[in-house]
């Protein structure tokens, strides 16, 4: 994608697709996605920590049923997805950019039916568990926003943040985890992905590192 290209969406109106601040639904969206963005009743699906929204598009392409919300702060990113997005003609994707920490302000309890976590960082120092996203804040958070049974799914190429998740999904007493595997692309829960690799994910492959998989359900 251009950069000349991509800073002229980045300020003209067709980004209609990202809901950011001074925007009009930016203050009204929470508990109302579904009437006031997406104007239909099918799930929500939320790729935390987004980036360019290539989960969000990849999947949103194989599930014309289900509506997908990129999240992320930074605009840059989420530019490069929008733009994808609206290319693409996906009216079932949006994007969302502002701060996990702030995710209460713009979803309601039982709004979701999946949470999305790709290869995010895995923020290893002990000092920064805090902003490791599968801490137990943030995991209580996600369950608020779940409906009974929603899917909570991580994807990543760190062991360290795999061993620490199932530690703390498990220790939370809000999720089942019901599959997980060191090994994603070496088995039988590959399916769960339909073939959408991030540009990041691609390079971790190349280099011979597994991705690692967790798949939980909101109790």
């Amino acid at each position: 994608m251009g950069r000349r290209k991509l800073a002229h969406y980045q300020f003209s109106a067709e980004a209609s697709n990202v809901i950011e601040a001074g925007k009009p639904l930016y203050t009204e969206i929470k508990g109302k996605w579904n009437n006031l963005y997406f104007k239909n009743e099918n799930p929500l699906v939320v790729e935390l920590a987004c980036g360019k929204g290539e989960y969000s598009i990849g999947l949103g392409k194989v599930f014309p049923e289900k509506n997908f919300i990129g999240m992320d702060i930074k605009g840059d990113r989420i530019a490069r997805g929008s733009l994808v997005a609206s290319e693409s003609k996906l009216l079932n994707v949006a994007f969302l950019r502002a701060g996990i920490q702030y995710a209460r302000e713009f979803f309601d309890e039982n709004e979701l039916s999946e949470i999305w976590l790709i290869h995010p960082d895995p923020q290893v120092r002990d000092r920064d568990e805090n902003k490791r996203l599968t801490n137990p804040l943030f995991l209580k958070m996600y369950s608020e926003f779940l409906k009974k049974g929603g899917q909570f799914c991580l994807k990543t190429d760190s062991s360290f943040l795999y061993d620490y998740s199932l530690e703390t999904i498990k220790a939370s007493g809000l999720f089942k985890i019901v599959e997980h595997t060191e090994d994603l692309y070496d088995s039988h829960l590959i399916a769960d992905h339909h073939d959408v690799k991030t540009h990041y994910e691609q390079i971790f492959t190349s280099k011979g590192y597994s991705i690692k998989y967790i798949k939980a359900v909101a109790l």
